[in-house]
């Protein structure tokens, strides 16, 4: 016994130097046991835990976005207002060359798409043609210059997504143009400040009179009034040229039932160069232009309130077999989504939703004033008609018999009668037009 006192008592000893300090190494050996045994204590009361709680595999589940969102771009898209722009004008105002030039600058066509139109249009012997071809993307139209059919394209600035309507100026596809206007939200009237040109659209049968004449008539209650070619050799950014265009169209706007101090907006501009289109133009071009770039006009038009939960309505505007029925329009009010039961009026045949899309994108959810094409069940292509209206079960559109219609004459040719004719198959008056000679 006391041979085992003296060994404990050297190891005690051998702990502390002669001055009582205790010795690192042996310290540490002693943390290094107590962390062990606190490791292992933990480690039984986490054991126990685990035993005794009990956890239900279904309230477990990875964190994912909501189904609404489709993505990063369409989270983004969702905060910013579409509006739908038709540009509309007389022949070679320059609607399509400003339209591609939009595109060019928002980022929509790189530069070697645009090398590759300036070639095609050089050998063409048509070069200042090339933004159009941005545009004008059927060879007929890049061939004679003019555009056939509606145009469609997308951009955007800071607070609005855009849906540009390229419409025809040509008098031969006006029922084109019509078709275009019928969708728009704000109107872009592209006026050509070259010599000749604006008279010639400008006076009677022209162009420019129609068109701002239908466009009001079809809905298009903003309007902004672009003064293109300001940089033709015949004008040079000429302030009297400008100032006379604006005289001669502010009265006849008015006449056509427009607001001028609320409603209409005039700007000068190249759409060929690019010039007050993005940026304002520079002072050393145009000194006497304190006005808005036509980026920043087209940002600050204000548009009324479209209820996004009220009654659906969706005119028809065409259709298409694309496994199913597909029909294309813009939601004039209320909000269409996938899996939605809808009637087609006013056959008054029931259909659902199976996809939507916008800006040629699948959407789970479109709102008021988007285009969108909409893929139906239950429902044959050709037991559809475009004017047909695509409407809520709830709150159907209504089917009526007769209703009261304001008709707007352009322009009364010479010795021509207007009749009042009763059609006793259809139960219908309609106006027929005779010649009086």
């Amino acid at each position: 016994m006391d041979i085992e006192e003296e060994i404990r008592s050297l190891q005690l000893d051998s702990s502390e130097d002669n001055n009582g300090v205790v010795n690192p190494e042996a310290a540490k050996l002693e943390q290094i046991e107590e962390s062990d045994k606190m490791d292992v204590d933990l480690n039984n009361e986490a054991h126990k835990e685990s035993q005794s709680v009990h956890v239900e595999p279904s309230k477990v589940k990875e964190i994912s976005a909501p189904e609404d969102i489709e993505g990063p771009e369409d989270a983004e898209g969702d905060k910013k207002r579409h509006l739908n722009v038709v540009f509309i004008g007389h022949v070679d105002a320059g609607k399509s060359t400003t339209g591609g030039q939009i595109l060019f600058l928002s980022g929509q066509v790189d530069d070697r798409t645009i090398q590759k139109y300036e070639k095609e249009a050089k050998d063409k012997s048509r070069e200042s043609w090339y933004m159009a071809y941005i545009m004008d993307t059927n060879e007929e139209e890049r061939v004679k210059g003019k555009t056939v059919e509606v145009g469609r394209a997308h951009f955007e600035t800071e607070t609005t997504r855009f849906t540009i309507l390229d419409a025809p100026g040509h008098k031969s596809y006006v029922p084109n143009m019509i078709s275009g206007a019928s969708q728009a939200d704000i109107g872009v009237l592209v006026i050509s400040a070259r010599k000749g040109e604006f008279e010639t659209g400008y006076e009677r049968g022209g162009q420019t009179r129609e068109h701002v004449q239908l466009a009001k008539t079809l809905g298009v209650s903003k309007l902004l009034v672009v003064v293109n070619k300001m940089d033709d050799p015949t004008v040079n950014w000429s302030k009297e040229r400008y100032d006379e265009i604006e005289s001669k169209m502010i009265p006849f706007l008015r006449s056509s039932g427009y607001n001028v101090k609320k409603d209409v907006h005039f700007l000068p501009l190249s759409g060929l160069v690019g010039l007050n289109m993005k940026t304002r133009v520079d002072k050393s071009l145009c000194s006497w232009w304190n006005g808005p770039c036509l980026f920043e006009a087209l940002d600050a038009i204000e548009v009324p309130f479209r209820d996004p939960k009220g009654p659906f309505r969706m005119p028809i505007i065409d259709k298409f077999k694309d496994m199913g029925t597909v029909v294309m329009g813009k939601v004039e009010s209320g909000s269409v989504r996938e899996g939605d039961s809808l009637l087609v009026m006013p056959n008054k045949a029931q259909v659902k939703v199976f996809a939507v899309y916008c800006d040629e994108n699948k959407v789970k959810l479109a709102g008021p004033g988007e285009n969108v094409r909409v893929r139906l069940s239950g429902i044959e292509e050709e037991d559809i008609i475009s004017g047909f209206v695509l409407s809520s079960i709830a709150k159907p559109i209504p089917a009526v018999y007769e209703f009261v219609a304001q008709l707007q004459i352009l322009e009364l040719l010479d010795n021509v009668c207007i009749y009042l004719v009763f059609c006793p198959t259809f139960r219908v008056l309609f106006f027929k037009f005779f010649s009086c000679q």
